[in-house]
């Protein structure tokens, strides 16, 4: 709930302030919402996988969580769009930052994990947090269990993760700019990925769950993964057949489908992968591993698309980049493949009857 309250009046700030102070003091606020937020992703993230009681509810957490998460990515791509053209950008940040309150309730209506609680009562009672064991096993014991548990296959998994959702970060802040020079007005954007788009979000994340569910983690990281690739690389279709609103709806239903899919069968996945106790900083490893490869290459995608526009003009720039974009997600299918190859052949082998 501090988190909470942190970002909401942080975002409001922001809102307040605006430009005329300077980007200094943006950026400054920015900073305190960027590291409030975050918290509040580690905690959410363990409260959420503590408080399963077996892999059925983990899937089906990971389900609410990922339909949650795609339901507040819609909220501030495209229905923020409509509410800064009605009242202004600044207006926008103040109602958002008020959204907040909306966390806070559920939070307070939350209950703590017993079983968790069971297992750092445990820990406590071995080494207090203030004691120089105590302060090792929260920091460094959660990483020896990770490692000790998997191995070496644990930089593999690590390297797969990363490398997951490369295309949805590299493409997302191209998309906004790409929509403006396609000539598609924010309302319309809005509308479509408010409407059909949010119903394929739906369908992606109950999709999602499902196959993780059904078919395992490994079946369902490649199908996600081959999804997102397929779909981030479909906007070129904008580019390269000219601007339709039936295609580019086609586009929107499934890029949303796609990465609902994709996102529910990697939280499954990192879910499975934490040892109670550990919760909170081995989801924070795996989650960090995810994103941290994406966002230092998304601030380059300005920069390939200008690098582009010089030979290709500018909308075929855009075309080329996402095909780049999803070719980047071909590296994570194979090496979850070479998992889920390495992981059948460890299992026992039947004894012949």
């Amino acid at each position: 709930m501090f988190s909470q309250i942190v970002v909401g009046l942080s975002l409001c700030v922001m809102g307040a302030t605006g430009t005329k102070a300077g980007l200094g003091r943006l950026g400054a606020f920015a900073l305190v919402v960027a590291f409030a937020a975050a918290t509040q992703d580690i905690v959410v993230d363990a409260w959420r996988i503590e408080s399963a009681d077996d892999g059925e509810e983990q899937g089906l957490l990971a389900s609410a969580y990922q339909f949650s998460y795609r339901l507040a990515l819609l909220a501030t791509d495209s229905v923020i769009l409509i509410v800064a053209a009605a009242v202004g950008w600044r207006m926008s940040y103040g109602i958002y930052g008020a959204c907040m309150a909306i966390g806070m309730v559920a939070t307070w209506f939350a209950k703590e994990p017993g079983r968790a609680d069971a297992v750092l009562g445990e820990k406590k009672r071995e080494a207090q947090l203030w004691t120089l064991r105590g302060f090792f096993d929260a920091v460094v014991g959660p990483f020896i269990a990770f490692f000790r548990a998997h191995g070496w296959l644990a930089l593999v998994m690590l390297a797969a993760i990363s490398l997951y959702r490369i295309p949805d970060f590299m493409m997302g802040p191209m998309a906004s700019p790409y929509y403006v020079d396609l000539g598609l007005a924010k309302p319309t954007v809005g509308a479509i990925r408010g409407s059909i788009g949010l119903i394929a979000t739906f369908c992606g994340i109950a999709a999602g769950g499902y196959c993780s569910l059904k078919l395992g983690n490994m079946r369902a990281l490649i199908i996600g993964g081959i999804l997102q690739a397929a779909a981030t690389a479909a906007f070129a279709t904008l580019a390269f057949w000219g601007l339709s609103l039936r295609l580019f709806a086609v586009v929107m239903v499934g890029d949303n489908f796609s990465l609902s899919f994709a996102g529910v069968a990697l939280v499954t996945y990192m879910s499975s992968l934490t040892n109670l106790g550990y919760t909170a900083t081995q989801y924070a490893l795996l989650s960090s591993t995810y994103a941290w490869l994406g966002k230092i290459l998304k601030g380059f995608s300005g920069a390939m698309v200008q690098s582009l526009s010089h030979s290709h003009g500018l909308i075929h720039a855009y075309g080329i980049f996402f095909i780049l974009c999803g070719l980047t997600g071909v590296p994570a299918v194979l090496l979850f493949a070479a998992l889920g190859y390495w992981h059948k052949r460890k299992q026992p082998t039947p004894a012949a009857a």
